[in-house]
Order: C-alpha cells, then structure tokens, then sequence
C-alpha cells in the first residue's frame, strides 16, 4: 500500500493555471487536476490514448466532449472514456477539480 496525502504532494503544473498530482499502482493509476484557468470560450483540443479511462468531477462545471456527443458535466457526475476515443473539456467555472482514473498507467505521467 502506499498512501498520497493532498499536503504533502508536489502538485505538478500541466499548463498555466493547471496542476496535477497522483497516484499509481502495477496496472492503475488515479489523476486529481485543478483547473483555475476558466471559465473558457472553446474546449481545449481533443485528445485520445489507449487508456481506459473514468473521470469524476468534484468541484465545478465542464463541458465533456466524447467523440462526437457532447454533454454539461456538474461536481458529482462520472464519464468513462473507452480506449482510443478523443475526448476533451470546456471549463465552464473558474475552478473545476477532476479525478481521472486510469488503466493501465499512464507512464508519461511519471
């Protein structure tokens, strides 16, 4: 077992107003990213990877765009992502914090 605590992480920025810290085991990984960068006007660009993925929203307000569906996300609400399928977020809050699991790892992360 190995125990991450939120104070005593290094919170990695991913891109101005944007950090991430993690978690991670042999074949799953778990992501929390802060966005303080909104709201936006677009989504960021679409992305896609050959991890499954599920992402939870626990502060704030997206718009979740899931190959050719899009949908308002709000804290509370999940998404899964299946493999390969380009995916990506328009902030609609000033600050959205997400968790995203992963497998497997994703080792460009690391």
């Amino acid at each position: 077992m190995s125990v991450v605590k939120q104070a005593e992480t290094a919170h990695v920025p991913i891109a101005p107003g944007r950090t991430r810290y993690l978690a991670y085991s042999e074949n799953l990984m778990m992501t929390v990213i802060d966005f303080r960068d909104g709201p936006t006007d677009k989504p960021d660009e679409p992305h896609s990877h050959p991890h499954e993925q599920v992402t939870y929203v626990v502060v704030g307000e997206v718009l979740f765009f899931l190959g050719d569906d899009a949908t308002r996300l709000v804290a509370g609400d999940m998404v899964t992502i299946p493999s390969n399928v380009p995916h990506a977020v328009q902030l609609l809050a000033d600050h959205v914090r997400m968790v995203d699991a992963f497998t497997p790892i994703r080792n460009e992360f690391l």
